[in-house]
């Protein structure tokens, strides 16, 4: 079952978390926590440390290096040939002059289509150690990127929930993506090319000076030329290409946001100032791509300059020479100008190598950025849950929090809850009520303070066993693409059908799913669209009844629907919350009158706890909020 970026299974760690999805521009966001966005890479940094980036990327690389040296010998191979080739052509021509010349017999010439034969075989199995060089690295390259894509899934399933809240998504998705493909690409081929260029540079040169000595001293005149355009291109370039990746990342995040949210866009007719925004952000990245990829561009053109430089000397100094005493032969020029070219070749690869290294160690730079993302505080496994025995006693004791540390939110929180009783949390937007949840399924974790369940503190068990003890059902109904089977089996293994179509009956919303096309294994579309509201809801409903939890968790989940659709749902709720310890944030106080006790939060801090009538009598922050509500209802 394939899963959305935006869904969040019932008992993920993500569930909860203050800023759960994504919002548009103009449309009111949570209150907290407000954290600045976090990038990976700021843009037009240079890279920190390139030698301990370069050597942590080395690493991906430990575990194939038979393979790595295996690709390497066929490309040193396949070098060699390129490098002696010429020889054969060199003696060729050189013969067929001296034949024609009257110098040496016709006779030598039985012995060229031999060479020839020879010149055939030698580029066919060059060929052969090229393709099965291809094919390790290919298979190399791949792997690197798939080891490296699972190095950061595993790292965002430790990181807090804080990271998400302070993180694009379009970032994060950009280096999965961008990134990573960006560093596979090039990480076999940047080494196994450098390796067979530094060869084919020490051979062509041997071979040059083999030829003519003075003719390579002349060829070697430009090479200063060549090594300060390499270095002054690289320098320029780099800076530009990290700033190309991060204005990718903030393209992909509007993106994102924008799809994500098209129906608010819509709403409040964005569509023409979204569309500009895009315009900006979209100008902003191909001004940043053509600045680096003009800079970058402008090494091939100078070499290229270099090069004919070169062989223009290298033409005038072969014409002198072969007037001399001891002439060159057509072989001889033809062969070193042939060599020369392949001398120059590998200072271009490595050139490029060196500019297309920069990109590298950016987008390392990025994915290492976010694999050294803070995790989340060291588990403790002192204690385990008794789960046929257990009741269900919550207690917080002296418990204090803030998403900012210059800003308190919960101070000092005492409350104790005994098993089974019904929680419910009121307040006004701000005052702390999911931040309490948060703390309690350990999305945050407190500044001080302690949280006991059944005896246990929460800091004392895993946090995935102390998640499977709580279900929760949220106002955003958080639903895969998948069946509608699939979805409500979530939360429970090797779930049968018998027992999906039980929970669907006890949250009446079997009859819609038995009205479907497809019954039980209808496929939901994206964000659940061929579905209503309500109806979403109730899946999620049937999803936790058939997780099971020891404690419940209802953030607002009938904020949204229509009265009867509302009914339906309490029913499900009251059902589920029978003998459970269960916590319950409302807006509509209407729906929480039986609750065994109501906590009124302010501020981080509970002003106010009893229950509904007792509440009612005291005539304090509750009284206002319900009558406010009552005198609403009657306008």
């Amino acid at each position: 079952m394939k899963q959305k970026i935006k869904t969040v299974p019932l008992n993920n760690p993500d569930v909860g978390k203050p800023q759960g999805k994504n919002y548009a521009r103009g449309e009111n966001r949570p209150q907290q926590p407000q954290h600045g966005p976090m990038m990976f890479g700021a843009p037009g940094e240079k890279p920190k440390n390139f030698r301990k980036t370069l050597k942590r990327l080395l690493h991906y690389l430990r575990p194939y290096v038979a393979s790595m040296i295996i690709m390497t010998v066929f490309s040193i191979l396949a070098t060699l040939i390129i490098v002696f080739t010429p020889l054969l052509s060199q003696y060729i021509l050189n013969t067929l002059q001296k034949v024609m010349t009257g110098t040496e017999a016709s006779s030598v010439l039985d012995s060229i289509p031999l060479f020839f034969g020879i010149l055939i075989g030698a580029y066919i199995i060059r060929f052969i150690f090229d393709l099965i060089s291809q094919l390790i690295g290919n298979r190399l390259s791949a792997t690197v990127g798939k080891n490296m894509r699972n190095d950061l899934r595993n790292k965002l399933e430790k990181c807090p929930i804080k990271f998400y809240d302070e993180t694009k998504t379009g970032n994060t998705l950009s280096t999965f993506s961008n990134d990573v493909e960006t560093i596979s690409d090039s990480l076999q081929q940047s080494i196994v090319s450098i390796l067979s260029g530094l060869l084919m540079l020490i051979g062509s040169l041997g071979m040059m000076f083999y030829i003519s000595w003075e003719l390579t001293i002349i060829a070697l005149v430009t090479l200063p030329l060549y090594i300060l355009v390499t270095t002054t291109i690289t320098k320029h370039s780099q800076p530009k290409f990290v700033k190309q990746q991060a204005e990718l990342a903030n393209l992909n995040g509007f993106i994102e946001e924008m799809f994500s949210s098209h129906k608010v866009v819509k709403l409040f007719g964005k569509e023409q100032s979204s569309y500009e925004e895009f315009q900006v952000i979209n100008k902003n990245l191909a001004e940043v791509s053509r600045g680096a990829q003009f800079i970058s561009g402008l090494i091939r053109p100078m070499m290229d300059l270099i090069s004919n430089l070169g062989y223009v000397l290298v033409v005038i100094g072969g014409g002198i020479l072969a007037g001399a005493t001891n002439p060159l032969l057509i072989g001889d020029i033809s062969t070193f100008i042939t060599l020369q070219k392949r001398f120059v070749n590998p200072i271009l690869t490595i050139a490029n190598l060196a500019n297309s290294l920069q990109s590298t160690i950016a987008s390392a730079e990025r994915v290492f950025r976010l694999l050294d993302v803070e995790e989340e505080v060291l588990e403790q496994n002192l204690y385990q849950f008794d789960y046929e025995n257990f009741k269900g006693n919550v207690e917080l004791k002296n418990v204090d929090f803030s998403y900012r540390k210059d800003q308190d939110l919960i101070k000092n929180l005492n409350l104790k809850v005994e098993a089974g009783k019904q929680i419910a949390i009121v307040g006004p937007t701000g005052a702390g009520k999911t931040t309490l949840v948060n703390l309690l399924m350990r999305f945050y974790e407190t500044d001080a303070g302690e949280i006991i369940i059944d005896g246990i503190k929460s800091t004392d068990v895993p946090r995935k066993t102390l998640r499977s003890m709580f279900g929760m059902v949220l106002q955003d109904t958080w639903l895969f693409s998948g069946t509608i089977r699939d979805n409500i089996a979530y939360g429970k293994d090797n779930a049968t059908i018998e027992e999906v179509k039980e929970v669907c009956r006890q949250a009446h919303v079997d009859h819609f799913i038995e009205t479907m096309p497809e019954g039980y294994n209808t496929v939901l579309k994206e964000d659940a669209a061929n579905i209503s509201q309500g109806q979403k809801q109730l899946l999620t409903i049937a999803r936790a009844i058939l997780f099971n939890p020891k404690i419940l968790i209802l953030d607002e989940a009938t904020s949204s629907v229509d009265t009867r659709t509302e009914a339906y749902i309490q029913n499900a709720m009251n059902f589920m919350m029978e003998d459970r310890t269960s916590f319950v944030i409302a807006h509509r106080l209407s729906t929480i009158k039986k609750a065994s006790v109501i906590l009124v939060m302010e501020n981080g801090t509970i002003v106010e706890q009893g229950t509904h009538k007792e509440l009612l009598e005291k005539n304090g922050a509750y009284a206002e909020l319900y009558n406010s509500q009552f005198v609403n209802a009657i306008i």
